[in-house]
């Protein structure tokens, strides 16, 4: 009887350099994409209580914290605004001399093209419903809200940024923001849509840190349920028809399987926004010394990277890149 040799896999993990050899994923501070929040009407950093280690900056603290950003060899950060005033229609959005607005001015005049600057499309964090649209009837109507989508797009665009991000998962957000961007002369203006965002509980920290909760219902009519994934799909499928330019899986961790399928499916860059509820928890774990916090980091990242991502926007962009040894 013949015997056959035995297969042994342990072979190729057997040494660390061997390890090494034979690593299939990988993931540097080029992949990554650092959330920045900028509160309008403060003076002095406030730390974000559900998520340390990440704080709200006055104006004049942004372009340090690019700096330090640009100095880890991350090439791009998303900003996110807070307003000192909200009002029904959230104008303050698209104000020239909005929160955002200035912020990406500054930031433009002192780095040029040494970084890519992205920023949020959104209603939530100025609207005095929380909503993401514009509330008529007491629902959100879609159409209002995408004109004034467009609005703040083209608002930012006029500030210098690089590429605009709508997140308010509203039907036609993208084809709006593209018409209304090329009108004004901003052909250049790219959009990383929320192509696939969903109704979920993994956002929580970030509505405690962008102030930005829904004063009443839920989001449960426009963000996509948990539960459908064809539905998700179809989300990313209508964007890319709609003419984006990159799409976004959101939340990261579970929705892998969706990230994978985006990958295989569609010959577009795909972005993955590995959110603050998953940055709390790893956070909450290791503070309780029931993990290691730059093992899990790095097996989530790396897990996003694997399904597919091509970018990540994470809240652990600036500790990964600090202990990154390339």
């Amino acid at each position: 009887m013949t015997s056959f040799p035995t297969r042994r896999l342990r072979r190729l993990r057997n040494t660390e350099k061997m390890r090494e050899l034979v690593q299939e994923t990988y993931l540097s501070p080029k992949d990554l994409i650092c959330p920045v929040f900028v509160q309008e009407d403060i003076e002095t950093k406030k730390q974000a209580e559900s998520m340390p280690a990440i704080e709200r900056l006055p104006l004049s603290d942004v372009t340090n914290e690019v700096q330090e950003i640009s100095d880890l060899g991350i090439p791009a950060i998303m900003l996110f605004g807070i307003p000192k005033s909200k009002d029904d229609e959230g104008n303050s959005a698209f104000a020239d001399d909005g929160i955002v607005q200035k912020a990406i001015s500054d930031i433009r005049k002192s780095f040029d093209d040494k970084i890519v600057i992205m920023s949020d499309v959104c209603l939530c964090q100025y609207t005095s419903s929380g909503h993401c649209g514009i509330i008529k009837d007491k629902k959100i109507h879609n159409d209002s809200s995408i004109a004034t989508l467009a609005k703040i797009a083209v608002s930012q665009a006029k500030a210098g940024v690089d590429v605009v991000s709508p997140s308010a998962m509203m039907d036609g957000q993208v084809v709006a923001i593209r018409q209304s961007l090329d009108d004004a002369g901003f052909t250049d203006v790219a959009i990383m849509s929320h192509s696939a965002k969903h109704r979920s509980h993994f956002y929580s920290p970030f509505r405690d840190v962008a102030h930005c909760a829904p004063q009443f219902g839920d989001r449960k009519s426009y963000q996509v349920p948990y539960t459908n994934p064809r539905e998700a799909l179809r989300e990313v499928e209508t964007d890319i028809n709609e003419g984006v330019d990159i799409v976004m899986i959101k939340p990261a961790l579970s929705y892998l399987d969706l990230i994978a399928e985006t990958k295989k499916r569609f010959n577009v860059p795909v972005s993955a926004y590995s959110v603050s509820g998953e940055y709390a928890l790893v956070k909450a774990a290791a503070n309780q010394g029931w993990v290691d916090e730059k093992d899990m980091t790095n097996e989530i990242l790396y897990s996003i990277k694997r399904a597919g991502a091509d970018m990540i926007v994470t809240y652990f962009a600036k500790s990964f890149a600090s202990s990154f040894q390339g």
